[in-house]
């Protein structure tokens, strides 16, 4: 009973620190408690005789883990699992508001971008760029040499990142009065939007985001901002995305990917913004992680 006690306790040191990495591997707090809860149980069944890092230890596992169950997930194509009831260890349970702080945390255009990473490429990256683990440790996680670690970093790197196809002030000025339309969105503000919509600005959507019977073709700045503020709730979602190049906003609740905000700028105000939430159209876009400065 001593011993056991004194593993969990030992446990419980990292627990948090294995929680961090393994939801920003799979996205899913649930699935995040899934993986800590199974490196838990397969600590109680190893011979740590040997074992000169527990810290170490602990996280190769629980990235194979993580690796794991992304492959399955994209062989299955399958939604996250639901928490298990009575584990061993007890763990809080999926609250979604707080799953929600911790998309807000981590960035939920992040967490779209990860989520188009090959399941190698996600955990190398991770490990290496949000949490400094050096690749000769990630190697045996991904199970390849420290090189070919690194270069799964770098190609996930290039991805997060993505390509601009406008230069930084152009970026920059289009982050601006996306932002602010967004802002507006979240506050219900129907003066802010009008005041960022061109009179003759164009509206698409596609009809998988809108309500029954909705239009999905809106022309005018006041019926589009009235529109807007109809679909409002959403903005709290929303989040500034480079996509095919230009500043958009990703809309993922929890991080998982519902709609794609593509605009066109004009003059410093929007002229046309279209709403992507068929499945199709989602996949075909290029979607990256917009820079401080972009």
């Amino acid at each position: 009973m001593n011993e056991h006690e004194d593993m969990a306790g030992q446990f419980e040191l990292y627990r948090g620190q294995l929680r961090a990495v393994a939801y920003r591997m799979l996205g899913s707090l649930s699935e995040a408690d899934d993986a800590v809860q199974e490196t838990w149980l397969r600590l109680r069944r190893a011979d740590l005789t040997g074992i000169s890092s527990l810290e170490g230890w602990l996280r190769t596992v629980a990235g194979r883990i993580c690796l794991d169950m992304l492959r399955t997930r994209r062989s299955r194509r399958e939604e996250p699992l639901d928490p298990q009831a009575a584990l061993p260890l007890p763990v809080q349970d999926s609250d979604p508001e707080r799953e929600a702080v911790l998309a807000d945390s981590v960035g939920r255009a992040m967490l779209v971008v990860l989520d188009r990473l090959t399941p190698a490429e996600r955990v190398a990256f991770v490990l290496h760029d949000l949490f400094a683990v050096p690749f000769d440790q990630i190697a045996p996680v991904v199970g390849r040499t420290p090189a070919a670690a690194k270069k799964l970093a770098s190609r996930a790197r290039q991805r997060v990142r993505g390509a601009p196809a406008v230069p930084a002030a152009e970026l920059g000025r289009q982050r601006q009065v996306v932002d602010a339309f967004l802002a507006a969105a979240r506050r219900g503000d129907l003066g802010a939007l009008l005041a960022v919509l061109a009179p003759d600005v164009t509206r698409r959507a596609d009809r998988a985001a809108l309500p029954a019977g909705g239009d999905p073709v809106i022309r005018g700045a006041g019926a589009v901002a009235r529109q807007t503020l109809v679909l409002g709730p959403r903005a709290r979602y929303a989040e500034p995305a480079l996509v095919d190049g230009t500043v958009g906003a990703v809309v993922a609740p929890h991080g998982r990917l519902v709609l794609v905000l593509t605009f066109t700028v004009r003059d410093g105000r929007i002229s046309g913004y279209d709403v992507i939430a068929d499945p199709g159209r989602l996949r075909q876009l290029d979607l990256a992680v917009l820079g401080e400065d972009g």
